[in-house]
């Protein structure tokens, strides 16, 4: 079992930047892939960002490349997302979640989310 619990979301003006952290804890933080989603009013959720285990590989949506930079420190059990550049698009609760598997598919674990607003 593991336990994700997302911090620093909040309000923002277009343009501005946020950093996303997701602490866990339980099972070693080190075994599992983790990824951040969001989800908007209305809209399904989707894949903003992983990153593999190591840490040596990641994966961006095209909506947020050059803009979104996924990073862990697994001393630490934490996964962030810093957040550039961002648009009114960008709104959404955001959330943490471990790939025990590593089939970027199967999501087992979640955190409860954070609001991102942004302002234009």
């Amino acid at each position: 079992q593991v336990q994700l619990v997302e911090s620093g979301g909040g309000l923002v003006q277009a343009g501005g930047s946020l950093r996303l952290s997701c602490g866990a804890s339980g099972r070693t933080f080190s075994n599992y892939i983790m990824g951040w989603f969001r989800q908007a009013p209305g809209k399904e959720r989707e894949i903003v960002a992983s990153i593999t285990r190591s840490g040596g590989r990641t994966y961006y949506a095209d909506s947020v490349k050059g803009r979104f930079t996924i990073s862990r420190d697994n001393a630490k059990n934490t996964v962030y997302l810093q957040m550039n550049s961002l648009k009114s698009e960008d709104t959404a609760v955001y959330y943490c979640a471990a790939d025990q598997g590593g089939t970027y598919k199967t999501w087992d674990y979640w955190g409860q989310g954070t609001q991102v607003t942004v302002s234009s």
